[in-house]
């Protein structure tokens, strides 16, 4: 099984890419979770732009299409997702590839509401795309900075069980929409 991790934020440091790691940490030995880096590197979205010629979009749906499901971690700005987020989103709003598509949405911020407002943008947007989410797969993560040590591993045991439950949820939602593709 195939997962996409992605982080809704650029910095090389990014918590929320910590958060994703420490994820990556629980997965079984038949999951595979990997990490694309690559959506500070879409353009601006254009619907007019012929986005097949693109090779940074086309890269971003091959690795979509190709995942059994996502993991999309955020931090919140402004009360929202970062637009670099938002715009790798819609890259992929006429294509469908997030069409019936299993994903678990993770916002993690310092502040004591985790990000709750850019995972409601999230969900929204998620919704608009056709994912397939439940309330198991969608987790806040309030006073972050508490729960990360110095080098950004999770050290929060409550935390790495909600991430683990997170995971758990996505991964049987994968095999219950494969389950059902064979009958």
């Amino acid at each position: 099984m195939n997962i996409l991790a992605v982080s809704g934020s650029l910095r090389s440091n990014s918590s929320n890419t910590f958060i994703l790691k420490a994820m990556m940490a629980l997965a079984p030995a038949n999951v595979h979770i990997y990490l694309y880096d690559g959506i500070g590197n879409l353009p601006f979205f254009n619907p007019e732009t012929e986005y097949d010629a693109l090779t940074t979009v086309k890269d971003w749906r091959r690795h979509v299409q190709a995942a059994d499901g996502i993991i999309i971690c955020t931090p919140e700005y402004a009360f929202n997702m970062p637009g670099v987020l938002k715009n790798a989103l819609d890259w992929l709003v006429g294509s469908g590839e997030l069409n019936g598509k299993p994903v678990a949405a993770v916002s993690a911020s310092p502040l004591a509401t985790g990000g709750s407002k850019a995972l409601f943008s999230l969900e929204n947007t998620l919704t608009a795309l056709g994912t397939v989410k439940s309330e198991h797969t969608l987790l806040t993560i309030p006073f972050l900075v508490k729960k990360l040590d110095a080098a950004g591993v999770l050290t929060d045991e409550v935390t790495r069980q909600q991430l683990s439950n997170v995971l758990s949820a996505l991964i049987h939602t994968i095999e219950q929409i494969k389950m059902n593709a064979v009958e």
